[in-house]
């Protein structure tokens, strides 16, 4: 039972899926952490490995980028592979002050000015959360890692480039920490399946401090984030 987008059969993928967005830091997180982690997708090189961390069967798969991508991704997941829990490890951009390279946001919340959430035809606006349990475990994890992070929302935003300069400080105004492009779609698919989420993020730029990451940086350097989540999976 393989879909458009991925080719593993019925009982390859985990129940606890780490979705970064980049398939190579997929592919890194596989052959550095996993024992014994088999590929079960190549579908348009976003790899998908399933291994076992600690004696935990876990999966990890690229997302790609926005969220009509994950959100394909997360949809067949959750219905067609009988996963459970997604866990979204990914970078995003620092919107305060005490946000700085490399701090972890762990995403209480997602903000959003996509419309994705058109398609539930809701009397009102969805507010997309991450799923509670799956939160405390990671805090508890890096708590016991001595991991300092941030919890708090986030935003996900359909745009990367954007002609309008003062939208960040807007969402920086109401309390937002971080911007990334892919948890609310992935809050919003686990809500409808009944299913669990979460989004935890390394700060790879600050839209108003001027810093950034380097590429390779970014695909090898998460080091401390992936280590919470994996250590989170039941």
């Amino acid at each position: 039972m393989s879909t458009p987008h991925n080719a593993a059969e019925k009982g390859m993928i985990a129940k606890t899926v780490l979705m970064p967005g980049d398939p190579l830091r997929a592919e890194y997180i596989a052959k550095t952490f996993l024992e014994n982690p088999v590929c079960f997708n190549t579908v348009r090189n976003m790899f998908g490995y399933t291994g076992t961390y600690q004696g935990k069967q876990v999966s990890v798969m690229g997302s790609g980028m926005g969220m009509p991508s994950i959100g394909i991704y997360s949809y067949e997941l959750y219905h067609f592979y009988d996963v459970e829990t997604i866990m979204r490890i990914g970078s995003a951009g620092g919107l305060q002050d005490d946000v700085n390279l490399r701090d972890i946001v762990i995403a209480q919340g997602a903000c959003t000015d996509s419309r994705y959430a058109y398609q539930y035809q809701l009397p009102g606006t969805f507010a997309p959360i991450a799923s509670f349990d799956v939160l405390e475990r990671a805090v508890a994890a890096a708590r016991k890692r001595n991991i300092p992070v941030k919890v708090g929302n986030c935003l996900s935003s359909d745009v990367f480039y954007n002609e309008y300069p003062e939208v960040n400080k807007k969402w920086a105004d109401m309390g937002v920490l971080c911007v990334e492009m892919e948890s609310a779609a992935l809050y919003m698919n686990a809500a409808a399946a009944h299913k669990k989420a979460l989004g935890i993020f390394t700060i790879s730029d600050h839209l108003f401090k001027g810093e950034e990451l380097s590429a390779k940086e970014r695909e090898t350097g998460f080091t401390e984030m992936m280590e919470i989540a994996l250590d989170t999976v039941l």
